[in-house]
């Protein structure tokens, strides 16, 4: 199977309505070049899966300023002021989530499990629908999965497997989001070929990749 797809390719998996993981934090690390194709593709109805909605002009903010999200389930959203006009006057559904349990709940579907317990948000609106359990005389939350349709993601270099290698603290949420989607669309600065990365800089595996976009160094 030959990975390497254009940016159209790509993105005509998103659909009206889709689930969607991105990757990135305050933007850091985002797949721009993917979130431009949505905007121009205007898909809308989407759910976003994001650590926060970044700024007005960067990242998924980008997708929130064109009101292309009904949904977006993330762990702050103060960067980004549309974000909160939005969810003031009812435009779109805002799921804040405490940002270690954001980034658990992705980690736990990528690997197949059923959820995890957590005593963060107990005594909180956090608790609000959720089971409770009492272990040891201490109270926690039932966290479940989440998983997406499709993943966004952004490294630095992938091989033509889909290996990829991230710099820096664009590993972010990249790593996690890759193995928590039925579908996973990286781009990337470089394609080299298989056997040119070395296997200790890889942090997520070809297994996980289905589709690979050349968009350039960011």
């Amino acid at each position: 199977m030959n990975k390497i797809v254009t940016i159209e390719e790509a993105i005509s998996h998103v659909k009206d309505g889709s689930v969607i993981m991105v990757g990135g934090f305050l933007g850091g690390g985002s797949p721009e070049k993917l979130i431009d194709a949505l905007v121009a593709k205007g898909v809308k109805d989407l759910t976003l899966i994001c650590n926060d909605t970044a700024f007005v002009d960067k990242g998924v903010g980008k997708l929130v300023v064109t009101k292309q999200f009904k949904k977006v389930i993330v762990s702050h959203i103060g960067t980004n002021p549309e974000t909160g006009r939005q969810m003031i006057a009812n435009e779109m559904e805002v799921d804040l989530v405490p940002q270690g349990t954001l980034a658990e709940r992705i980690r736990s579907a990528g690997a197949g499990l059923g959820g995890f317990l957590t005593p963060t948000g107990v005594g909180t609106i956090v608790e609000e629908g959720k089971e409770k359990m009492v272990i040891n005389g201490m109270e926690y939350l039932l966290e479940l999965p989440l998983k997406a349709d499709v993943a966004l993601v952004y490294a630095e270099k992938a091989d033509k497997f889909g290996n990829l290698v991230y710099a820096g603290s664009k590993s972010n949420f990249n790593p996690l989001m890759a193995t928590a989607a039925d579908i996973t669309i990286a781009e990337v600065g470089e394609v080299v070929e298989i056997g040119e990365i070395n296997q200790n800089d890889v942090k997520t595996p070809g297994i996980f990749v289905t589709y690979i976009v050349n968009g350039g160094k960011n």
